[in-house]
């Protein structure tokens, strides 16, 4: 998988055809008036490196942090970021700069968007042997989230880290609950079934004095969806979505999923239906002891508690599954790349990677192996207490339509909530998310 990349793929994509992707995957699609400025995207000089991203606040300024830390190992170059909407805002006008190939130089994506954009001839494959140059190889990276790189045998992302779905607890109601081991990490085997996890969390509550697992899914677009997708791929059930359907999915296993996720917001180990806010706010408070949450989450919770700790998902139903996704690096389509630029960008990437450990302290694993191996990054505390979580990660299923800020996620977590929320049983619940499944596997890939 080294050397220069070819041709590879179908041609551009036209106009016609990525205004159907965008609609088709849920984005509402811009005017022409929102591409402003995206014709300049490669107009600076030869020695700037044009950055799209979707970080703002905290994590805007630790990219700048990053930016400026990654100088020496990029001399002569500068990077100059465009901050833009997070969701199908931000990948529609990515995804319109691309086809007319004036997008800029590298962009931030999802990983787990990675299918609706490859296939599609949206995005240019990196050259591994210039990345080699620079002291970054395919082996510096986990096999769980470097697998999802690949299209046709060419790499379509770089990883800059992974964002897994974890959970965090209060350590002194976790002790008093005899959940820690003697190092003060969770002790995984209290949570290794259905009934020690439910256990654990009466315990939790029992010694917190108030209730003992949070975990915000009301409403919420998201979240629903990420809990029963790491839980059910740790049935081992399969989870096939060939082109045009149907679902090869374990209806049993789904709904086994489902009555154990309804048990756990029932009232008794946690607040109840809590919506996104109030589960945070809940946690923070200290009105539970432990909440199931992303590693995205860490800044919060330590400005409420400094003593905060956290683990990887238990692994519930046998096999070690932990659901996530990754923010990567990808080089939007230019028809005539300058092979300067080209080669000045992934040296860039190169050194933005190597500056790892400083995105590590917003709570991200460094998808680049080299960072989370250093002492400095073992003294991270809690986030080296979860960073074995990017080996059993899983992202959302590799189709068009999937993804972070996806209609698909949407869906799944509307029928989840009916049953979370208003008692729908759960076999008919995972019937009624095959059917939506189906329907999704329906449409025609614009690709």
């Amino acid at each position: 998988m080294t050397g220069t990349p070819g041709p590879v793929g179908p041609p551009g994509p036209s106009r016609r055809r990525l205004l159907r992707t965008a609609l088709a995957s849920g984005a509402a699609v811009l005017g022409a008036g929102a591409l402003g400025g995206c014709g300049s995207a490669q107009a600076a000089d030869a020695s700037t490196v044009r950055l799209w991203d979707l970080f703002s606040g905290a994590d805007g300024g630790l990219l700048n942090d990053m930016v400026r830390a990654a100088g020496p190992d990029m001399p002569g170059t500068h990077i100059e970021r465009t901050v833009l909407e997070w969701g199908t805002p931000y990948y529609t006008k990515l995804a319109m700069a691309s086809v007319g190939g004036r997008g800029p130089d590298v962009a931030v994506s999802h990983m787990s968007r990675l299918a609706g954009y490859a296939p599609s001839g949206l995005l240019d494959p990196w050259d591994l042997d210039q990345l080699a140059e620079y002291g970054v190889h395919r082996d510096d990276f986990t096999d769980a989230v470097w697998s999802r790189t690949q299209y046709r045998g060419h790499t379509y992302a770089v990883p800059l880290d992974t964002h897994p779905f974890i959970v965090f607890f209060h350590p002194e109601p976790a002790a008093k609950a005899g959940l820690l081991t003697k190092d003060g990490t969770l002790d995984a085997e209290a949570f290794s079934s259905p009934d020690r996890f439910l256990a654990a969390g009466r315990e939790l509550a029992r010694a917190s004095g108030k209730q003992g697992i949070a975990f915000g899914y009301v409403t919420d677009t998201a979240q629903g969806w990420r809990l029963f997708y790491g839980l059910y791929k740790q049935t081992g059930g399969a989870f096939e979505l060939p082109e045009g359907g149907p679902a090869k999915v374990d209806v049993d296993r789904m709904a086994e999923v489902i009555a154990f996720m309804a048990k756990l917001v029932d009232g008794k180990v946690n607040p109840g239906h809590l919506d996104y806010p109030a589960a945070i706010a809940a946690f923070s408070n200290r009105q539970t002891a432990m909440i199931l949450s992303g590693e995205w989450e860490l800044g919060t919770f330590r400005a409420a508690d400094a003593k905060v700790n956290a683990a990887p998902f238990p692994t519930v139903f046998g096999t070690p599954a932990i659901y996530a996704d990754s923010h990567s690096f990808v080089l939007p389509h230019h028809p005539n790349p300058d092979p300067e630029r080209r080669h000045r960008t992934h040296r860039a990437v190169a050194a933005l990677l190597k500056a790892g450990q400083i995105w590590a302290t917003a709570g991200h694993i460094p998808a680049y192996g080299p960072v989370t191996r250093t002492a400095a990054y073992h003294r991270l505390k809690p986030q080296s207490h979860y960073a074995q979580a990017q080996d059993h990660v899983v992202l959302d299923p590799a189709v068009w339509f999937a993804g972070a800020g996806s209609d698909f996620q949407n869906a799944m977590s509307q029928v989840l909530q009916q049953a979370l929320l208003d008692g729908l049983a759960p076999d008919r619940a995972a019937r009624a998310m095959v059917r939506r499944l189906n329907s999704f596997l329906s449409k025609p890939s614009p690709a």
